[in-house]
């Protein structure tokens, strides 16, 4: 008896786990994602993103540009918008359905051309700086490195001229 009240109480715990997915995808500078969820009455959805440029020459993520974030608008199946809202680089939005069926949830980013150029300009400052900087670095050491030969083969040229003019006893 115990035992079938056990089983009965993990099927039930099970019963009321709600289920979940995620999704991983990219959206293009212009490009405007939807998806079409089939969503019960009542159920509260929540979505959770992060925005990143991604650097076709270095095949990597850029770090964040201020300014690039999400629009984020949700229709329900009789097409009324639930939700409609910009947000920044990362976010999250969460909404409750409140009709049964089919809800479009779409995506986009509010990037121009002038904020993306932005973010890649600052980016690419960013690097040319460091290597300026460590380019610096090796002439300085460099030029400290010639100095000290010039000044140690002067000296030294110095000292075999005395020795060549006593051992001629010119001096």
């Amino acid at each position: 008896m115990m035992l079938r009240v056990f089983v009965s109480l993990v099927i039930l715990i099970f019963a009321c786990v709600y289920s979940a997915h995620g999704l991983y995808f990219h959206i293009g500078e212009t490009e405007k994602k939807c998806f079409i969820e089939e969503i019960p009455d009542e159920t509260m959805v929540i979505g959770k993103y992060r925005t990143q440029l991604w650097d076709k020459q270095t095949g990597s993520f850029l770090p964040s540009t201020p300014g690039l974030g999400m629009h984020v608008e949700i229709k329900d199946p009789d097409a009324k918008i639930i939700l409609s809202r910009q947000y920044g680089s990362d976010g999250r939005f969460t909404f409750t359905s409140h009709t049964p069926g089919e809800h479009q949830i779409c995506l986009h980013s509010n990037s121009t051309k002038m904020a993306l150029f932005a973010g890649g300009k600052l980016y690419r400052e960013e690097r040319f700086r460091m290597t300026s900087e460590s380019t610096n670095q090796r002439v300085l050491w460099w030029s400290i490195a010639q100095t000290l030969i010039l000044i140690l083969t002067g000296i030294w040229q110095m000292k075999h001229l005395k020795s060549f003019f006593e051992a001629k006893k010119l001096v």
